[in-house]
């Protein structure tokens, strides 16, 4: 079975033949899995575009925000669905999460289409281990290369290895890589890092010598 299949996001549009997909794919040439495959690959599309301006923002403010839209009291409406109204009201201002069986229920009153909720939560999640992520290291952008020459930066574990990366940074950095590094640790930890001068600190990744 040859099928055709068109897909409408930033991408421009994309046509893929079902016979080529299975060959490429190794996928098994019938006529219903082509067309699962296809059908995935544009929910994927579609979720990326619809859901794009809500990426990062906690469900529950996006929820506060549609019921304000449809003039719905908070209350009212969470005693409809059968949930707590303070339970609810942490929700909508985003000081708890939103899980299946919530977001069932909402989409269900609202008229959303299912798994909405879930997938605006999911968004919400990533962006908040990427922010996690960047706050355990400090601005990279500020270290000279020549300073960490010998060790592959991006492989410091920066609070295991703190001793070692304070007394680099302490001997051999300038004004404003100091700066950071006390920025990034504080001055109660630099402080215990240089009065601990008997301890051995964990060395440095080595760059691998080509």
């Amino acid at each position: 079975m040859s099928g055709a299949f068109q897909c409408n996001c930033p991408c421009q549009y994309i046509y893929f033949d079902c016979a080529i997909l299975c060959s490429s794919f190794s996928l098994p040439y019938y006529s219903r899995s082509p067309l699962r495959f296809v059908n995935n690959f544009a929910y994927i599309c579609w979720v990326n575009l619809k859901f794009e301006k809500y990426k990062g923002i906690h469900p529950g403010i996006i929820l506060a925000r549609e019921l304000k839209k449809r003039s719905l009291r908070q209350r009212p409406f969470a005693l409809s669905i059968a949930e707590h109204p303070q339970t609810f009201n942490a929700i909508t201002k985003g000081k708890r999460n939103i899980n299946a069986s919530f977001a069932l229920k909402i989409e269900k009153e609202l008229g959303l289409e299912e798994g909405t909720m879930l997938i605006m939560q999911a968004f919400y999640d990533i962006q908040k281990e990427k922010e996690k992520a960047e706050k355990n290291k400090p601005d990279l952008n500020i270290f000279r290369k020549s300073l960490f020459w010998d060790t592959d930066i991006n492989k410091i574990h920066w609070e295991n290895q703190f001793r070692a990366v304070i007394a680099r940074v302490l001997e051999k950095g300038n004004e404003a890589e100091k700066n950071e590094i006390i920025r990034f640790y504080g001055k109660a930890k630099i402080l215990s890092a240089i009065n601990c001068p008997g301890s051995i600190p964990q060395p440095l990744p080595r760059t691998n010598a080509n």
